[in-house]
């Protein structure tokens, strides 16, 4: 009953975002600091209105309002619980915070608003220079005309006009003066124009895709939810079904050890030795598999001084996640250079057992992964016509802390490290240091409020270890976000660079997505 309840108020939450959806803007990217946080926050906007909400019991109380919408009767409480004012109270006090808060749609028609104000001013803009090219013309009639009168006078009347053409002048070059002016505020408003209609389209950009954004997190939680209303109700019926079959099983139980203890009455003696017998059988097993694991120990350490006496080459490198695995020409051999010889890495479980080709490890240098842990890596060596093998002496043991540190990343929504990128679609790239994203639902790769990448978890999603060339193997992770775009990025250590892989790939295989190298 319980389970249906719950399952019942989920639905009707849900109902009650969908009608209001279109009414509650996105408030994700107001400013730059608060692009990086998930758009799942449109429904903690959402849920954080009642999340709080606790009611001493399953109906709803009754009190009285007086004067001003204040409560003057209120019901008994329980000490464990708030009272029904505070709750209200809250509840306002929220709801006034969330209608104050500026959205990105509001931010746009802002925008808009005031790009219609700088189209008004280069309106009148033009309009002006109408005007002055107007008054530059009655200024030079005005003077052509003096001109003409100056000619027909004498005397004083001559001076007059001297004096008036003069003015006529001095009101010509300060009009000219006035225009430079004008010509120079008319820049900066088509300036200003075109600065205001980018940012409007940016804010609509912006408000159709955290829109989109928030949709496909609605739909996501419409699933789980319903999933986790069928999970519940299942359970319940499993539970019911045990319960109702909870005597038949004592009851059997019960036959078993009567069974038993009248066995042991009649024949106590057979069954003790039966006992010893198999007592016996498990300690020649143990020691036979002790034996057993000896001698093969001992069978690899020969054919591991064999292959080392015939092969000029040898692997150095600790055999830990974290470290760096190279080749190099043994010193007592004459073998050709490394640099003229061409390599492939592989995994196996153990050194007997059919070894996986690593995608794209072609060089004398391979830094393992954590998929690379328990498992055994070789390398094929080959130099003019000649193919020698080299093998790790173990299995590649794990890094020490990367668990706890894992751990505690997955306590946060969102896991943030600081990378460089080193190469971009394959091509050497020099770059600040940007911000690698793991969250529960996508990645993404930024720089303050610019996304360089940003996907959800999909089948073309890859994301592993480096594999090529690159300045710090053990540092350097390959992502690919789409078919089309790849970055190499350099973590600041080997545990954060272990811990994004692993981190990733938990939360790939939740969606029901696995994260690997190319062609794996």
């Amino acid at each position: 009953m319980m389970i249906s309840q719950t399952s019942c108020f989920w639905e009707e939450r849900l109902k009650n975002y969908n009608k209001t959806k279109d009414k509650i803007p996105t408030m994700t990217k107001v400013c730059p600091e608060m692009q990086e946080k998930k758009v799942c926050e449109a429904v903690v906007v959402v849920e954080a209105i009642s999340a709080d909400v606790s009611f001493a019991s399953n109906q709803f109380p009754s009190y009285k309002l007086g004067p001003d919408d204040q409560i003057v009767d209120e019901p008994k409480e329980n000490e464990k619980h708030p009272s029904v004012k505070d709750v209200v109270d809250k509840e306002t006090g929220d709801l006034s915070d969330q209608h104050k808060r500026l959205s990105v749609r509001d931010l746009a028609c802002k925008f808009d608003k005031n790009l219609a104000a700088a189209a008004k001013l280069v309106d009148e803009a033009k309009l002006s220079e109408v005007t002055s090219l107007e008054g530059h013309v009655m200024l030079k009639k005005l003077r052509d005309a003096l001109e003409s009168m100056r000619g027909r006078m004498d005397g004083r009347n001559k001076e007059a006009v001297e004096k008036a053409i003069s003015m006529v002048e001095a009101l010509a070059v300060k009009l000219t003066q006035h225009e430079g002016v004008f010509i120079q505020e008319k820049t900066e408003v088509k300036k200003l124009a075109s600065f205001l209609k980018q940012a409007s389209e940016d804010a609509k950009k912006l408000v159709n895709q955290e829109r989109s954004f928030a949709c496909a997190e609605i739909d996501s939680a419409r699933t789980l939810v319903m999933r986790l209303g069928g999970a519940f109700e299942e359970q319940e019926l499993c539970s019911k079904a045990s319960r109702a079959q909870e005597p038949n099983v004592e009851k059997l139980v019960e036959e078993v050890q009567e069974a038993r203890r009248i066995k042991r009455m009649h024949q106590p003696t057979k069954v003790m030795g039966m006992q010893h017998e198999i007592h016996d059988l498990k300690s020649q097993i143990q020691e036979k598999s002790a034996y057993s694991i000896k001698l093969q120990r001992e069978i690899a350490i020969i054919k591991r001084a064999e292959g080392s006496k015939s092969c000029p080459y040898v692997l150095d490198g600790a055999q830990t996640l974290g470290s760096c695995l190279k080749i190099h020409a043994s010193s007592d051999s004459n073998a050709s250079d490394i640099s003229k010889c061409s390599f492939q890495w592989y995994r196996a479980a153990s050194e007997s057992s059919r070894r996986e080709a690593i995608s794209g490890a072609n060089q004398s240098v391979y830094a393992p992964e954590p998929y690379d842990v328990g498992r055994v890596i070789q390398a094929d060596i080959l130099c003019n016509g000649q193919k020698f093998t080299v093998t790790t002496e173990g299995p590649i043991n794990t890094a020490s802390g990367l668990q706890s540190r894992v751990e505690s990343l997955m306590r946060k929504s969102n896991s943030e490290f600081t990378v460089v990128i080193s190469q971009m679609n394959g091509q050497d790239h020099v770059s600040r240091s940007h911000v690698f994203t793991v969250g529960k639902a996508r990645v993404k790769l930024s720089r303050g409020w610019i996304t360089k990448a940003r996907e959800i978890y999909s089948n073309s999603m890859q994301l592993c270890g480096v594999r090529g060339n690159a300045n710090a193997p053990a540092k350097a992770l390959f992502w690919q976000p789409r078919k089309g775009l790849s970055f190499l990025l350099t973590f600041e250590s080997e545990q954060e660079r272990n811990a994004a892989i692993v981190l990733s790939r938990k939360y790939a295989y939740d969606c029901s997505v696995t994260l690997v190298g190319p062609d794996d």
